[in-house]
């Protein structure tokens, strides 16, 4: 249940979601001249809504990945990816990077994760899994401080 003292930070100041939805739009157009297409980009998204705990993302994403041809398999695996046989080199290197970006561990070696997945991504599409990353950290954060329902979920 969402809690009233909680405003929703998006209609307060709706000037600074929609710059931050229309940085998403880029993002997702770089991604796409990146070579990346939309699944891998849901992928991270799923990932990184897990991770935060964003219940509206996750409703959001897990649907368009499904929708951009993710299988319900990798989604179902997707918490253990690290372990899981079924993600390709390019979807292993991207979540790589999203997790890293997203659990900020400073004792990570960013060169050696840099190196890792510049085997399997381009400059710009390491570039563009990066900024996918720190954007749906931020529409995470929204939803988290704004007690977001789930999207779709009835009120009562």
């Amino acid at each position: 249940m969402s809690n009233a003292s909680r405003p929703f930070i998006d209609k307060i100041h709706p000037e600074n979601y929609k710059a931050l939805a229309q940085a998403a739009a880029s993002s997702r157009k770089a991604s796409r001249a990146a070579g990346l297409d939309d699944g891998l980009i849901e992928l991270v998204n799923t990932r990184v809504s897990q991770i935060n705990g964003c219940r509206t993302c996750l409703s959001i994403h897990a649907p368009a990945a499904r929708k951009a041809g993710v299988s319900q398999l990798k989604l179902d695996v997707l918490p253990s990816w690290h372990e899981a046989e079924i993600f390709t080199d390019q979807e292993f290197a991207a979540l790589t990077l999203a997790e890293s970006l997203t659990v900020l561990d400073k004792t990570a070696d960013r060169d050696a994760i840099a190196a890792e997945v510049a085997q399997f991504l381009t400059t710009e599409q390491i570039s563009a899994v990066e900024w996918s990353t720190i954007l749906i950290n931020a529409f995470n954060r929204i939803s988290i401080a704004s007690d977001h329902p789930v999207f779709g979920a009835k009120q009562d």
